[in-house]
Formats: C-alpha cells, sequence, structure tokens
C-alpha cells in the first residue's frame, strides 16, 4: 500500500475526531524512537490526559515489553503511577488494525503509535491518519540520508530522499481527505556535544530542507545511560520517587522531555488534572 493509492474517503471516515493520533516513525533504527514515544506517552499521562499506545513491531515490541515492565513494578512495589493504555499489533490485516486503533482510540485524548525501523505497510498506513507525525533523527548525516540527500562538497541538498517523498504524499493525501494538515515534527534526538562542525552542517541542512518540505525542528533527547536502566522496570525520568538520588545530569534530561512536550505544542483538552507546583506533573500514589 502506498501514500498515492491510499483512498481519500477511507481516511477522512478512519480518523478519530475526538482523539489525537500522534505517530513516531522513522524508517532506520538506533534513534530512540520508542523510548520518545513511552516517554511522551508517560509524560501526557501524568498531565492528566487519558492516553493508548499502539506497537506496530510485534518482534521488537519495545515500547509494548517497557510499558508491560511498568506495569509489573507497580504491582512489585504496590504503587500507581500513570500508565498509558498500550497493545501491539500482531495481525497482517490492515482490516484488524482499523479494528485495534478503534478500540484504543475509545475514550482517548491521545492516541500514539510507534511504528518499526524500517519500510512497513501498517507504518504508512497510520502516517496518513497522523495530526503529528514525529520523526526522529540522530545527528548525522547517515540519518539525514533518510530525508534528504547533501552534496558531498556543499552540504547544500540535492534533493527530497525516498521517506521524505512519502511523506509528502502522505500530508497531500490527508489534506485532500478531510482538509487537515499532518504536523510532520523533527526530532533531533540522542544529541551529543562532539563534532560541532558537523552539527553546523547538519543544523543548516535540516533548516534548508524543512523550507521545502515543511516539517519543524525541534530538540529531543539527549544520548544517555539513563534512559537504557530505566527500560527493565518501565520507569521514566518523570518518576522521580522511584529512581534514587538523581544525578545532575539526570535533572538535566527530566528538562529535556518537558522541553520536548512543549514543542511538540499538542492539543490540552479540557479535562486534564493540574498537576503539582514543582514539575507541572500528577503525583504517584500507594496502592491502598
Amino acid at each position: 500500500m502506498s501514500f498515492a493509492r491510499a483512498k481519500n474517503r477511507d481516511i477522512a471516515q478512519n480518523v478519530t475526531k475526538d482523539t489525537h493520533h500522534i505517530v513516531f516513525a522513522n524508517e532506520k533504527g538506533g534513534t530512540g524512537k520508542s523510548t520518545t514515544a513511552v516517554h511522551v506517552a508517560v509524560a501526557l499521562a501524568y498531565q492528566g490526559h487519558k492516553v493508548a499506545l499502539i506497537d506496530l513491531d510485534p518482534r521488537q515490541r519495545t515500547s509494548y515489553r517497557y510499558l508491560e515492565n511498568r506495569d509489573a513494578t507497580m504491582k512489585r512495589l504496590n504503587i500507581e503511577i500513570p500508565q498509558p493504555a498500550y497493545d501491539v499489533f500482531e495481525e497482517d490485516n490492515l482490516a484488524r488494525l482499523e479494528q485495534l486503533i478503534e478500540r484504543m482510540s475509545h475514550g482517548a485524548d491521545f492516541l500514539l503509535y510507534d511504528t518499526p525501523g524500517r519500510d512497513d505497510k501498517f507504518a504508512r498506513f497510520v502516517a496518513t491518519r497522523a495530526n503529528t507525525l514525529v520523526t526522529p533523527i540522530n545527528d548525522s548525516f547517515v540519518d539525514f540520508d533518510l530525508i534528504g540527500q547533501v552534496d558531498p562538497e556543499t552540504y547544500k541538498v540535492r534533493k527530497l530522499s525516498f521517506y521524505a517523498e512519502l511523506i509528502w504524499d502522505a500530508r497531500k493525501a490527508r489534506a485532500k481527505a478531510d482538509g487537515a494538515t499532518i504536523d510532520w515534527v523533527l526530532l533531533r534526538n540522542r544529541t551529543q556535544y562532539v563534532e560541532a562542525h558537523n552539527m553546523k552542517r547538519i543544523i543548516a541542512a535540516l533548516a534548508e530542507l524543512s523550507q521545502r518540505v515543511g516539517f519543524r525542528i525541534i530538540p529531543g533527547l539527549s544520548e544517555r545511560v539513563i534512559y537504557r536502566e530505566l527500560f527493565p522496570a518501565g520507569l521514566t525520568m518523570l518518576d522521580k520517587e522511584y529512581l534514587g538520588r538523581l544525578a545532575t545530569s539526570h535533572l538535566a534530561a527530566r528538562q529535556e522531555l518537558r522541553e520536548l512536550i512543549k514543542h511538540l505544542a499538542l492539543p490540552h483538552p479540557a479535562q486534564a488534572i493540574p498537576g503539582d507546583g514543582e514539575t507541572g506533573l500528577a503525583k504517584p500514589k500507594l496502592v491502598a
């Protein structure tokens, strides 16, 4: 199934109006896509939103396992911390995916999709229904090649890559179907404070391409060991009461996540619960 062949009528009918759909998509692995998706989902749940997540990679199922570990930690510690509803799509049938989306969308303010790090027909389909499409990318021209090809001497963008053309087609199909605009957000993830000269070239190339294609560029999560260490317990940087004494770098990581959420510029339903004054997030509680 290609974006170009997607049926506009079907797209319009299948998008759930009351749910904001956030698709995390990148055909290359190793960009921190699943970690980011889980942290965003949990952050939204902490803010009092009703959140659901669908893992579209039944082989890796990273985000599904992450949230499964989170459930296990709550049971082990006898606590309640904000937790999205979650499931993994294991079928090979578009109709079954639509049924899962309908079920997970019910009553949800946000439905997030964690897609495989490869070309995948189901990832392409959910991209057409996205309200916000997030593409995490590392600060390297290896990753940049996913969206654009650059001149080896001037580092100017020569042409769009296949993935950027696919997203362009998805946005056109969606606009034609129901007049909606897919907000394409390029997330500079796993940034490292090295190779400053190369980073400047990448930033300049991204800025040039964003004007041609129409995506937004926002800061993501830096490369930190803590993110890998949190996975077995299913915890996030927001679960501060269960992380022990936080180092300065961990506090910086929490601030990065707050900045990420702010720059995503997501809608906030009226029923959102105000959080505590220190974090803007709801507090965890013990289970009675």
